[in-house]
């Protein structure tokens, strides 16, 4: 379970496991590796300068973004600064393999890179310890504070029989710090949570301000067996990124329901009536529940951190979320969990 700090103006931090401390606000770094579009290693470096002039100190990437670009241009941003100040997520299951054909096409997982690699799932003791070190590797580093499986979905079995436990010994040999999984789905976390002995998930879109499906059975369990949840995609495919949503917003990265599309401009009407936006309350959201450690954002650019920051910094009325309870728009449990 966290150790919860006070909020306040400046940026916090929550304590979990046997003493990790990340700050409230994180980076994740999907955009490092050019998905969608290019960015550049400039804009990369702008942004973890204006995230660590803000005072974050957890950064989330993995292979899989930009079959390693993210990694190697984190691993540059931070090279200069003092590793015990801050803490690096990376993930593992999947090896980039040489691909010599691709040479001439781009990759086909939603980044603008050559496809000169290729994904190949290996969750063997070798395949989970192959690829932390290729990690370390690009990113410069002797070692990452956390070591997430990524995106098992559907490997369930082999997730608990062969690489979670694969990354225990890891974490028993001091090569990393913590371990867990970092999935779009919370009711696989909440096995891992229960039976394999993990210290922190990775939570994407599942615990949001516009859905709580996770309170049925992760965040129990999570309590329950003291893992920490980091909640990642908290704009739900970028519905949530923005004051008001047009009709062209996107949820879980395709075409937005109308009924939720419906329900999102409610909740954005609520906000309007106490002086906040959606995006405010989207990332204060998360952070109300005892078990949720950091808020991870997705960021391309300095401007991207400097507005969740002040979003970060936000002060939400307590007010605000018994309306959204008393409205039908947020879960009555949320409640009874908040902070």
């Amino acid at each position: 379970m966290t150790d919860v700090m006070e909020r306040g103006s400046s940026m916090q931090n929550r304590t979990w496991g046997d003493g990790l401390a990340t700050t409230e606000l994180g980076v994740g770094v999907a955009q490092f590796g050019n998905l969608y579009r290019e960015t550049t290693d400039e804009a990369s470096t702008q942004a973890i300068e204006a995230a660590w002039a803000a005072g974050i100190r957890y950064f989330d990437t993995a292979p899989h973004y930009g079959l390693g670009l993210s990694e190697r241009r984190l691993g540059a941003a931070l090279r200069d600064r003092p590793r015990d100040a801050y803490v690096v997520s990376t993930k593992a299951g999947r090896l980039l393999v040489p691909d010599p054909e691709g040479a001439s096409r781009m990759d086909d997982g939603g980044f603008v890179v050559p496809a000169t690699l290729r994904r190949e799932w290996d969750l063997s003791r070798d395949g989970i310890r192959r690829s932390l070190d290729e990690s370390l590797e690009r990113l410069g580093l002797d070692r990452v504070d956390i070591l997430y499986l990524h995106d098992p979905d559907a490997h369930e079995d082999a997730a608990l029989r062969e690489a979670l436990p694969a990354m225990a010994q890891l974490r028993d040999e001091g090569v990393v710090g913590a371990i867990g999984a970092g999935m779009n789905q919370s009711a696989m976390l909440a096995r891992f949570a229960r039976e394999a002995g993990i210290d922190v998930v990775m939570l994407a879109g599942r615990y949001t301000l516009l859905e709580q499906g996770a309170l049925d059975d992760l965040l129990p369990a999570a309590l329950e067996h003291d893992v920490a949840v980091v909640a990642a995609a908290i704009y739900n495919s970028g519905l949530l990124a923005t004051p008001r949503m047009s009709a062209d917003a996107h949820y879980n990265y395709g075409a937005v329901p109308a009924e939720l599309l419906a329900r999102a401009r409610a909740i954005a009407d609520v906000c309007d009536e106490f002086g906040i936006t959606v995006p405010d309350a989207a990332v204060a959201f998360p952070l109300r529940h005892p078990a949720v450690a950091s808020v991870v954002i997705g960021t391309r650019t300095a401007q991207h951190v400097t507005d969740a920051v002040a979003r970060y910094e936000t002060t939400i009325p307590e007010e605000f979320w018994s309306e959204l309870v008393a409205r039908g728009l947020l879960d009555p449990r949320v409640q009874d969990v908040g902070r």
